[in-house]
């Protein structure tokens, strides 16, 4: 096995981390199940979050051991360079099996959520939506002035928290990022994973043009196209595999 452990928590955590195949088949709290499996795990007066990942085939795990990180070591890197905006990173671990990569786990502090942006923007009713969305703009602004391109920024990775009249953001399933620093278009069109009406990325975006100080409809132009681009290509998938195509 290989694992590293926040330096702060390696006392607390190094059991636990070593031994997370047994915490995690023993939870029955299992909150994502799908090419991974996400549970929540008490331990030490914490809520955590293990997130077991899909076991890789056979390239993969050769490309795992020997060319590249897993994606369990990128997410806990990652963490560990934006930990404002992400849930406390407590471990990750990997075990090997005839000297390959076999399976891996990522393990952080569970941030007790009240929502997701995939709320506001279904809901068109939804309550406060032109603050959240104001201040999701905001979220969004700080994590590319810090140079932070999270490259699957959809509605369920943005999690949510209100605390009287301010929402707390933070970002997950982040094995898959780029730091380096960003141009209006890659800034806007981190936006159009959100699915989002463009009434509601109108507002978004109007928000985000005064924060970057840029031109508002310039902004809101090609935010649109970025966004209709997005939307264009995953309903032509869904078309060729005779799946129903949501506008």
């Amino acid at each position: 096995m290989k694992y590293l452990i926040n330096n702060k928590l390696v006392k607390d955590f190094k059991s636990f981390t070593i031994n997370i195949k047994s915490h995690f088949n023993a939870s029955q709290t299992s909150i994502h199940k799908a090419r991974n499996e996400i549970k929540v795990v008490d331990f030490n007066d914490k809520s955590l979050i293990i997130k077991a990942f899909k076991i890789p085939n056979i390239i993969n795990k050769i490309a795992y051991t020997f060319f590249r990180d897993s994606k369990a070591k990128k997410s806990y890197l990652n963490s560990l360079n934006i930990k404002e905006f992400v849930p406390e990173p407590i471990s990750y671990i990997e075990f090997f099996q005839y000297g390959l990569l076999y399976d891996s786990y990522f393990i952080s502090e569970h941030f007790n959520y009240d929502l997701t942006i995939r709320e506001p923007l279904i809901d068109t009713n939804y309550s406060n939506k032109e603050t959240i969305y104001k201040q999701f703009a905001k979220f969004t602004f700080d994590l590319h002035q810090n140079n932070i391109l999270h490259l699957d920024y959809s509605p369920g990775n943005i999690l949510i928290k209100k605390e009287d009249d301010k929402y707390i953001f933070k970002i997950v399933d982040i094995n898959r990022m780029q730091f380096k620093n960003l141009n209006l278009n890659e800034r806007l069109k981190n936006f159009s994973k959100l699915w989002a009406k463009d009434e509601d990325l109108i507002i978004i975006i109007k928000e985000y043009s005064k924060l970057v100080n840029k031109d508002e409809q310039t902004c809101i132009d090609i935010a649109l196209n970025y966004s209709q681009s997005h939307k264009n290509r995953i309903n032509a998938k869904k078309r060729r595999r005779g799946q129903i195509v949501v506008d």
